[in-house]
């Protein structure tokens, strides 16, 4: 049923109902109401406009009957589009295999067809402008294949006349992005301008022409996707640009490093400006909007470093900090101008940063003999930055987890290669190391403990702090009793602590420790030591193990 059959349906309905009422009006006074409840037929006239359908807006109704056959008109639309474009691929071949058609009369025949498509959907656009908006569609894809064919193939225009084309045909397309009101066409412009130096050759570009022309276009696209509310619009602008000119450079020009850090720099700057503008005029960045920038962050800051590594080295570290600040100071800004938190702007940066600090920070900065220390104080500083912001999580997860990485990787090292590295004196006071690793994870456990969320946590930093000082006093003493001593002093130290605090997991890890103490004289110091020190081990062992055990019958008496 279309529209005028609809709106007549409707006009004789209410000119029923009218007449009804008319009709009813005299008998008004009637006690007609109060025998509603009984059992009667309805009047005739009255059942082919029954109340329920009035109910609910019309405008409503059509919606859904609209929403229930969209996909099915779309697939139809769509088929019908390509099947144009194939039509008009066939004509031409066909006009090319019987000699009707030269190359310039081929090209000028498919523009025309584009433009045809275009003004048709255009005169349709106030009947059904969804729908309509397929043909121009088509037709937009057929204007950037007789551009990208009048080139190629039959090489009718030089680059220049061919890039122009192209702008021209970019341009419509954002126009009819307006009219129709459909990001597709916002999408074909992107992808028609980014790739037309891939489709264009070579000839007749330089490098600062291709920096030139991808400036203005992201400059362009940055600022239609704010205007038209669309972020997929400069997501994607952003991804083709780091793209394409990545594989325009290097295979035409790998020598211009200066000047592909320049386009680096530059489109940097443009798409960060162009994501902070639109989270604060718009709307703020969600989690998955921070998910679909990150891979284009991290893409961005590896092609930067390898030019900076392979060329000035010494500027690579300081340049990849500057850029992290500057992702800094947008998020800020942003944050300040809405006067709220922005969840995924927060978890971007915190990657970014994270991402900074692993590599260009720790990996490529910090000598080998200072990395214990480093990252023994990571963890302290992120933790204040946290106590400072009144939230734990202010610093965001990935920045979270690339300082315990760091902590981890050297906590490691304490077992694998610290008896290297002391024998070298590499490592400034390495005989601390192990107690400072240690003394860090029980404050990281007294912290974390209080958190219900966090407290699997606290209890693997708290095992961790424990098998800490266990190699560090073998590392540090030749006797096996002595070492044996200050492991029973510990497991019998966090019995009594977890008496005093009420603290049942503390009490329980001390079983990982006589457990350890165990093995170790039945396995070690037995077998290679002299009478007296094993009766001596014995008696160290087997007194603290009955002390434990009364201590954690208290201890397992806790509640939780």
């Amino acid at each position: 049923m279309n529209t005028e059959e609809r709106l007549a349906s409707i006009e004789s309905r209410l000119t029923a109902i009218e007449r009804f009422l008319r009709s009813t009006a005299p008998q008004t006074p009637a006690p007609v109401p109060v025998q509603a409840p009984a059992a009667q037929a309805p009047a005739p006239r009255v059942e082919p406009v029954p109340p329920p359908a009035f109910s609910r807006p019309l405008a409503d109704s059509a919606a859904r009957r609209v929403d229930t056959s969209f996909p099915v008109t779309s697939i139809l639309g769509w088929a019908g589009a390509t099947a144009l474009v194939l039509a008009a691929i066939y004509l031409v071949v066909l006009a090319v295999d019987a000699g009707w058609l030269t190359p310039v009369r081929q090209v000028l025949l498919a523009m025309l067809g584009g433009v045809a498509l275009i003004t048709i959907g255009l005169l349709l656009r106030s009947k059904d402008m969804h729908y309509a908006s397929l043909l121009p569609a088509a037709g937009v894809v057929i204007l950037f294949l007789s551009m990208y064919g009048a080139h190629n193939y039959y090489h009718l225009v030089d680059t220049t006349f061919a890039t122009s084309g192209i702008i021209a045909v970019c341009l419509v397309s954002l126009w009819l992005n307006r009219m129709f009101l459909n990001e597709m066409y916002a999408l074909f412009a992107v992808v028609g301008s980014y790739t037309a130096p891939l489709f264009l050759g070579d000839a007749g570009y330089s490098i600062v022409d291709l920096i030139v022309y991808f400036a203005c276009w992201s400059a362009v696209f940055s600022v239609f996707s704010i205007r038209v509310a669309q972020r997929s619009v400069y997501i994607l602008a952003m991804y083709l640009a780091l793209v394409i000119f990545d594989l325009k450079w290097h295979a035409a020009m790998p020598e211009a490093w200066l000047e592909a850090l320049v386009f680096q720099t530059v489109h940097f700057l443009i798409f960060v400006a162009a994501a902070s503008a639109f989270s604060a005029r718009i709307a703020p960045m969600s989690r998955d909007d921070a998910l679909r920038h990150l891979p284009a962050l991290v893409l961005f800051y590896f092609v930067q470093y390898h030019i900076l590594h392979q060329h000035v080295p010494e500027l690579a570290p300081w340049v990849a900090i500057a850029s992290a600040a500057i992702l800094l100071a947008s998020y800020f800004i942003v944050a300040r101008v809405r006067g709220t938190a922005l969840e995924g702007g927060r978890m971007l940066l915190s990657a970014y940063v994270a991402l900074v600090l692993l590599h260009a920070g720790y990996i490529e900065s910090v000598p080998a003999e200072w990395a214990p220390w480093v990252g023994l104080l990571l963890v302290p500083l992120i933790a204040a930055y946290a106590v400072m912001r009144g939230d734990m999580k202010a610093p965001g997860m990935p920045l979270w987890g690339a300082i315990g990485l760091i902590f981890f990787a050297n906590y490691l090292s304490l077992f694998t290669g610290h008896a290297l590295m002391a024998a070298s004196g590499n490592v400034p006071m390495h005989d601390l190391l192990g107690i400072c690793y240690a003394a860090e994870l029980y404050l990281a456990y007294y912290f974390l403990r209080r958190d219900t969320a966090l407290r699997d946590a606290g209890m693997i930093a708290l095992y961790a702090a424990h098998i800490a000082v266990m190699v560090w006093a073998i590392q540090m003493f030749d006797s096996r009793l002595l070492v044996s001593l200050l492991w029973g002093a510990l497991a019998l130290g966090c019995l009594f602590l977890s008496l005093q605090r009420r603290d049942k997991m503390l009490g329980q890890s001390s079983l990982l420790i006589f457990t350890a103490s165990v093995f170790k004289v039945f396995l070690y110091d037995i077998a290679a030591a002299t009478p007296l020190i094993r009766i001596a081990s014995l008696l160290v062992v087997g007194g603290s193990l009955y002390l434990g055990g009364w201590l954690y019958r208290k201890v397992n008496a806790l509640e939780e």
